[in-house]
């Protein structure tokens, strides 16, 4: 069961519970900027790093690579204005990461302005269903544009996904005629807010139910789930304050006995399996399967909780034969396969470790409830 909590308090917070276990979190602030359309200026081109450093109005300046797929631009020199959009918020010493290609996203698509291109998400795996999507897509942009159809366009009726790809479009429209006389660095498009982002995001998943303390989200999730307004206070409740001091420990037990050590470093995450107390009953290798198998459902709940991404490396329990590694490697998949973040599962290295990757969409959770007790001190 899927549960959307809602807390708006001192301390906002937005989670994502499943069966009860916080399995995402979110905390809406002030300022946050990430999918923000900014004009900015250029201050520097570093031509061995084929990219820009644009003033785009924070404390440090934005990186923007020069050469970007599908967007036919010509590289920008130092003192022009430009279009940017915030694809990564600024994190330790790092500026923001910037693109030129805008994306704006709905409900059942992400337009493209700067890209011709028409595609259709990864999720949706049925050969039919891609190509259907494909050509209602390319019918819809007619070449103005480019779209990618999220995996709730898959049961939209056309005239839905024309109205939305149009209202996209306007906003673009919108963007560029402001631009010219727009003061430099400004905002030309504020994010959506983190309530938003996350029904657009968790509508096509399914949400069963959504509990707040704030009546005014009954209205902003109208039509999504049965909403429940509880005046009490939901961290206690649900027990948040006590799993997200949990997810910020090293040492994570299992149900079993087994635990994981997982240690976040500058390159990547390893994540190490160990038996510790779990012994149990039947031959060592039939063991070592149910730790690992019992392990990839804890690892895909800690991966998403903590917002860990980059190169992640998984020290499974060694496994004697192919058959149990396969295994091993089905059951994380599919742990995986709930996380709206891209995700992939590499395979086997030849000693046996897991490799696997996770695209960087927000801080990781450590950060983030720092970034959190700085705005409340």
């Amino acid at each position: 069961m899927r549960t959307l909590l809602v807390h708006q308090g001192e301390k906002p917070l937005i989670g994502i519970l499943e069966d009860g276990q916080l399995a995402e979190v979110f905390f809406p602030q002030e300022g946050d900027t990430a999918e923000a359309v900014l004009l900015g200026r250029v201050e520097r081109i570093v031509p061995g790093m084929k990219a820009a450093f644009v003033d785009i109005g924070q404390e440090k300046n934005g990186f923007l690579p020069l050469e970007e797929k599908n967007t036919g631009l010509s590289y920008p020199k130092t003192g022009d204005a430009v279009i940017v959009q915030i694809r990564k918020e600024a994190q330790g010493v790092k500026g923001a990461f910037l693109t030129r290609d805008i994306s704006l996203g709905g409900e059942t698509m992400l337009l493209t302005p700067m890209s011709r291109m028409v595609g259709v998400s990864s999720k949706i795996t049925e050969d039919g269903k891609r190509k259907a999507l494909k050509e209602t897509g390319r019918a819809i942009a007619q070449e103005r544009f480019g779209l990618v159809m999220r995996t709730a366009a898959e049961n939209a009726p056309e005239e839905e996904l024309a109205a939305e790809a149009e209202r996209l479009f306007q906003q673009w429209e919108q963007i560029r005629r402001a631009a010219p006389t727009a003061h430099v660095p400004s905002v030309l498009m504020q994010p959506r807010s983190t309530l938003e982002a996350v029904l657009d995001d968790y509508r096509p998943r399914g949400i069963d139910q959504i509990v707040t303390d704030d009546p005014a989200v009954e209205a902003k999730a109208a039509g999504i789930a049965p909403v429940q307004v509880i005046p009490e206070n939901l961290l206690t409740i649900y027990k948040i304050e006590s799993q997200l001091k949990k997810a910020q420990e090293r040492r994570v037990w299992l149900s079993s006995g087994g635990t994981l050590v997982i240690d976040p470093c500058e390159a990547m995450t390893v994540i190490d399996v160990n038996t510790a107390k779990f012994t149990g009953k039947r031959e060592l290798e039939d063991t070592v399967l149910r730790l690992n198998l019992e392990a990839c459902g804890e690892i895909a709940r800690q991966v998403r909780l903590r917002n860990l991404s980059g190169i992640i490396i998984i020290d499974m329990i060694d496994m004697k034969t192919p058959e149990h590694r396969q295994m091993v490697l089905d059951a994380l998949e599919e742990a995986f396969a709930s996380d709206r973040v891209k995700t992939v599962i590499h395979g086997l290295t030849s000693l046996g470790l897991v490799e696997m990757t996770r695209k960087r969409s927000r801080p990781p959770l450590r950060e983030m409830l720092a970034k959190q007790e700085e705005a409340h001190e």
